[in-house]
Order: C-alpha cells, then structure tokens, then sequence
C-alpha cells in the first residue's frame, strides 16, 4: 500500500512543480517583451535623406515649312509644218503713180431693198392718225343692249383696241376693258360694221393702233 501512495504523492508534485515552472516562463517571456518593446521606442529614428530628381525639359524649335508652288510644265512646242518650196508668192504691185478721179461718178453699192417688216409696221402716233367715217355716234347707234345687262341694271364704258390698216379695216379688235353681261360681246358686233380713213405717215397710209370707247347707259 505504500508504493501507490508514493506514486501518486510525485504526481502531485510534478504537478505542482509544472505550474510554477509555467507561471516562471510566461513573466520571463513578459518581461522579456517589455524590455525589447521599450527599447525600439526609445531608439532614434532612421533618418530619411530626400533626393531631388531634377528633369531636364528639352525645347525643340519648330521649323515652319513653306509650300512652294511648282510652276506648270511649259507648253510643248508646235510641230513644224513642212512648207513646200515649189509655190512662189507674187508681191502685188502698187501703182502708187496713177491719178485719181475725184469729179467723176463714185460707184457706191445699190441701196437695199425695202423689207416688209418696215411696211407692216404698226404706228402708235403718226402725223395725220385715222379717222371713224360716221363718228361714235353712229356706233352707238348699231348697239343692241344686252337683256342680260338691263334687268342686271349693268352700265359702263366698253374699250376696244384694234389696228386700222392701209385701206381703213379694222382688224385685231379686242377688249382691253369690259363690264360685262354680254356689252363686251354686243360692242364687238356693233364695231364690225364701221370704217375708218387710214391714218398716214408722211403722206402714205400705215398701219396705226387705234382704241376705242363704246359707252352703255339705260338712261339713253
């Protein structure tokens, strides 16, 4: 009975020893902590050296290029024509000694013809301008008023322009300013009928411009 309680009386203080030796390691690994920490904090700090990086900038000088123009190519030369020498030019001689007949008759070229256009000619003035045989009154006389225009109550002046020719007829008449409900058409008809002595431009008769008014009036 004596082994067993032996036994167990060193493991209790190997035990015990085990702690002790544990709680000694750990203040020792402490302390050891301490010192080497306070002693980084009490050691100076590197001292850090600036370097100064100096860049060398470069100026290049731009050239500035012209644009020169080239001139065309010049004209390529004509190709020479052979000339045959056989044809002889003859110098015209001038008679430089003859006499000059200024009494006698100058032969100048015929004058030309009369065109037709000057004859068609239409005038707007001339000197002794055309002549109504009859006068408007006898006009207003072959006028049939329109029924249309007289239960319309229409009145006005009709003007017709027309172009009296050589042999006094009316030709061309038109209405340059109407009124309308049928006078237009009833002054044409009442001015086919009449005739006009030919206007004259130097004594010969020529086409003139002529216009004429033709009045509508239910009072009358």
């Amino acid at each position: 009975m004596r082994e067993p309680t032996k036994r167990m009386k060193r493991i209790k203080d190997h035990r015990k020893n085990y702690s002790l030796h544990l709680q000694i390691g750990l203040i020792s690994s402490l302390a050891i902590f301490l010192i080497a920490f306070k002693i980084t904090l009490e050691s100076e700090p590197p001292e850090i050296i600036p370097i100064e990086i100096q860049e060398e900038v470069v100026m290049e000088e731009v050239i500035q290029t012209k644009q020169v123009e080239t001139p065309p190519p010049p004209p390529r030369p004509p190709v020479p024509v052979e000339v045959p020498n056989d044809e002889v030019i003859e110098d015209e001689i001038l008679d430089l000694d003859a006499e000059l007949d200024l009494d006698g008759p100058l032969d100048l070229p015929p004058p030309p013809p009369p065109s037709d256009d000057v004859e068609d000619e239409i005038f707007v003035v001339v000197e002794n301008p055309p002549e109504l045989i009859g006068g408007i009154a006898g006009v207003q006389k072959r006028i049939k008023y329109p029924e249309m225009a007289r239960k319309a109550g229409i009145e006005g002046r009709v003007t017709i322009k027309f172009v009296v020719d050589k042999e006094g007829n009316i030709i061309n008449p038109q209405v340059i300013r109407g009124i309308g409900g049928g006078c237009d058409e009833a002054a044409l008809e009442a001015l086919k009928e009449a005739k006009f002595k030919p206007g004259r431009q130097r004594g010969v008769p020529v086409n003139v411009s002529y216009s004429i008014p033709i009045t509508f009036s239910l009072k009358s």
